[in-house]
């Protein structure tokens, strides 16, 4: 179940109450005359099925309440009434399938954003996987993995090509791009500072390194773990299972990849730079491909269970 929390003018009050009950999985409706002060207006309260959000969000940005009032929604994680497990079984479809696309829309367009933050993460996880690439060590490479915050932005621009939303789309973009030029930059600094107080050497960067040799020798592997990946990840954020984004982040080399062609930029082995470059750029493709086409699906696969819920 989804509660939602609505500043309303008081002259929509009542349209925003009617389409609430007309919205099939609603319950708990409260209208609170003159409650709210900034803005000034009725707050209404009212649980949704998470089946039936999408509709009801959509329906409320019509009436336009996202700019003359406030739209909040909050998941529930535990709600202990019979109404709802009425409305939950009224409404079409099951709750783990459904995509509630203004939720996933304004999620990806916050990880989505070039920040100090983001840059510092991403920047972070090179350099962590530098390390790993010339002790060729798999637990350093796994832990660049975990920080990298890549999948934002590609989550990000799947979303954006799906729901056509350019901005979003040109800030996801801007930030993948930035951000991995960025971090290698700063690593290929690194690697030179490391090389200087002799921590890094080219003769480590060129030795058989079996551990983790397979990040600057791209493969069909490569890309089909990728894109496995990017439909995992994507499941995860449709679904709110984010906890199953960790397990996609050590799936992919986005992160190692950037990270061995800066350092073996830095030394001029440009063979390597490049392979890893092919690497990086074959695991974007991948996972951009996978995530696009998984939220295509889930779109059409949930527009045909509601149907078929519906349908006498």
């Amino acid at each position: 179940m989804l509660h939602l929390r609505l500043i309303t003018p008081a002259e929509k009050t009542d349209a925003v109450v009617r389409v609430i009950e007309k919205t099939v999985g609603t319950t708990h409706l409260v209208v609170l005359p003159g409650a709210a002060r900034n803005p000034s207006g009725d707050v209404v309260l009212c649980d949704v099925a998470r089946e039936s959000g999408d509709d009801l969000l959509a329906a409320l940005r019509e009436l336009s309440l996202d700019e003359t009032g406030s739209i909040a929604v909050e998941n529930i994680d535990l709600s202990l009434s019979k109404r709802a497990e009425k409305a939950e079984a009224e409404a079409p479809g099951e709750a783990a399938d459904a995509v509630l696309w203004e939720h996933l829309a304004e999620a990806t367009h916050e990880e989505s954003t070039l920040s100090v933050t983001y840059l510092m993460f991403i920047t972070l996880a090179t350099m962590i996987a530098a390390c790993g690439v010339v002790l060729d060590n798999a637990i350093l490479i796994v832990g660049a993995m975990a920080v990298g915050p890549e999948f934002g932005p590609l989550a990000g621009f799947c979303t954006a090509l799906v729901q056509r939303r350019p901005r979003l789309a040109v800030r996801s973009l801007i930030a993948l791009l930035a951000g991995f030029a960025v971090a290698m930059l700063v690593t290929v600094g690194f690697s030179h500072f490391m090389d200087a107080v002799d921590l890094f050497s080219e003769q480590a960067l060129d030795a058989e390194r079996p551990n983790t040799n397979f990040i600057y020798r791209p493969d069909w592997f490569s890309f089909v773990v990728a894109v496995l990946a990017g439909c995992a990840g994507t499941l995860s954020l449709t679904s709110a299972k984010s906890g199953a984004l960790v397990g996609v982040a050590i799936s992919v080399t986005t992160v190692p990849a950037a990270a061995n062609a800066a350092v073996a930029f830095s030394y001029s082995e440009y063979r390597q730079a490049w392979g890893s470059s092919e690497q990086l750029l074959l695991n974007l493709l991948g996972i951009i491909l996978a995530g696009t086409l998984t939220l295509l699906v889930q779109k059409v696969l949930w527009s045909k269970q509601v149907r078929g819920k519906i349908a006498p």
